[in-house]
C-alpha cells in the first residue's frame, strides 16, 4: 500500500521469522523427548540441526532483501506513506525489542542455541524497522528517499549476522574445543584429591543444551588398591557433576612410582628433554618398571604426531640405551 521496498523487505522478513519460530518450538520439543533404545543418548542435538535451519532462513531472507534493496537503487519508485504506516512500524520496533530480548534471555538460561539465535534475530529486525522508519520520515520531511539504500546496509548486517550464527551451529555439530573455564574447573575438581596428582586427556561429548559426558584421565600412586580408587573415582565424579554439570562416564588411571627415587629422577630429566620442544605441550603419565619407561606427551597442530615421536625416542633412547621407551601422543584437545 505504501509502494515502499523497505517496508516490503521488513514484512518478508517478518514471514521468515515466524517460519523460524516454528521451526525453533519442533526442534525444542523434539530436542526434549526422552532417550530411548534407538537414541540411549537423548535427542538433544536436534536443537542444533533446528538452530542451522533457522540462520539459514535468516540468510535466505537478507540475500533477497539485499538483491531487492539494489534492484530498487537501479530502479526507484516514490513511496507513499501515512500516518498508519508509521504508527505500525513504530509498534513493531516495540514488540520486536521487547520480544528478542524476553527470548534470548530464556535461551541464555536454558542453554538453547536455537532460542538465542531466534531472540539475536528478532533484536536485528528491529533495528532494520528502525531504519525503515527513519528512511520514511526522512523522506517525508525532506523529499530523499533513502529506504533502497538502508535496505542494502541491513541485508549485509544481517548476511553477516546469519553467517555467524550458521559458524556456530556448525562448531556445535562438528565438535569445538571445551570452554577453557569448564575444562580447567573440572581439572581443579579432580586435582584438589589428596590422592591425585593431576588430571589430563579430558574429553567433553555435547549432547545438545545441558547435556555434556567427558572422560579424562587421573594419575594416582601406584600403592593404591582397586577400592580404594573405586571409591576415589565415584566420589569426583559426584562433585564435578554436581558443580559443572558435566557427567563423567569414564575415569581412567596413570600410576606413578611412589617407592622408586630413581624414577622420579629419570622423570624430571626426560621431562626437561621433552618439553625442550616448543611443540611438545605437555608430558604426563610416566610410570618406570623394570627396564620400560612409559608416558603420554600431549603435541601442538604444528607437528606431524610420527616426527614428533622419531626426534624424542631418538634422543631419549641416545641416553637410556638399555630401557624400551613408550610414548602416547596425546592431541591438545583441552586448556
Amino acid at each position: 500500500m505504501s509502494n515502499s521496498i523497505a517496508v516490503v523487505l521488513d514484512a518478508v522478513n517478518n514471514l521468515s521469522d515466524a517460519m523460524s519460530s516454528i521451526i525453533t518450538i519442533i526442534g525444542a520439543k523434539l530436542g526434549a523427548r526422552r532417550a530411548d533404545k534407538a537414541h540411549p543418548l537423548g535427542h538433544g542435538r536436534v536443537e542444533y540441526i533446528s538452530s542451522m535451519l533457522v540462520a539459514a532462513i535468516v540468510f535466505y531472507a537478507s540475500i533477497t532483501s539485499f538483491v531487492e534493496s539494489v534492484k530498487k537503487i537501479i530502479n526507484p519508485e516514490t513511496a507513499n506513506y501515512n500516518a498508519i504506516d508509521l504508527f505500525i512500524i513504530a509498534v513493531a520496533i516495540a514488540v520486536k525489542l521487547i520480544l528478542g530480548k524476553y527470548v534470548k534471555t530464556q535461551g541464555e538460561k536454558v542453554h538453547s542455541g536455537a532460542l538465542i539465535t531466534s531472540g539475536s534475530d528478532a533484536s536485528f529486525d528491529a533495528v532494520l524497522s528502525a531504519s525503515v522508519l527513519v528512511s520514511a520520515l526522512i523522506f517525508l520531511i525532506s523529499g530523499i528517499s533513502l529506504e533502497a539504500y538502508v535496505g542494502v546496509v541491513i541485508a549485509v548486517v544481517i548476511i553477516k549476522a546469519s553467517i555467524e550464527m550458521m559458524r556456530e551451529t556448525l562448531n556445535d555439530l562438528i565438535g569445538h574445543r571445551t570452554d577453557a573455564e569448564v575444562s580447567k574447573r573440572i581439572k581443579a575438581i579432580l586435582s584438589e584429591a589428596p590422592e591425585v596428582k593431576g588430571a589430563y586427556d579430558l574429553v567433553l561429548f555435547d549432547y545438545g543444551p545441558n547435556k555434556s559426558y567427558g572422560a579424562v584421565h587421573i594419575e594416582l600412586p601406584d600403592v593404591m588398591t582397586v577400592s580404594e580408587v573405586d571409591v576415589l573415582t565415584r566420589k569426583v565424579q559426584m562433585r564435578v557433576y554436581k558443580e559443572t554439570g558435566v557427567i563423567l562416564a569414564g575415569i581412567s588411571i596413570y600410576s606413578y612410582n611412589t617407592k622408586n627415587e630413581f624414577a622420579t629422577q629419570m622423570r624430571a630429566k626426560i621431562q626437561n628433554i621433552v618439553l625442550a620442544h616448543e611443540w611438545a605441550l605437555q608430558m604426563h603419565g610416566f610410570y618406570l618398571k623394570d627396564k620400560s619407561i612409559r608416558f603420554d606427551v600431549v603435541l601442538s597442530f604444528n607437528v606431524a604426531q610420527k616426527e614428533a615421536l622419531n626426534i624424542l625416542i631418538h634422543e631419549l633412547q641416545q641416553l637410556y640405551p638399555d630401557y624400551t621407551i613408550q610414548i602416547v601422543p596425546d592431541v591438545d584437545i583441552t586448556d
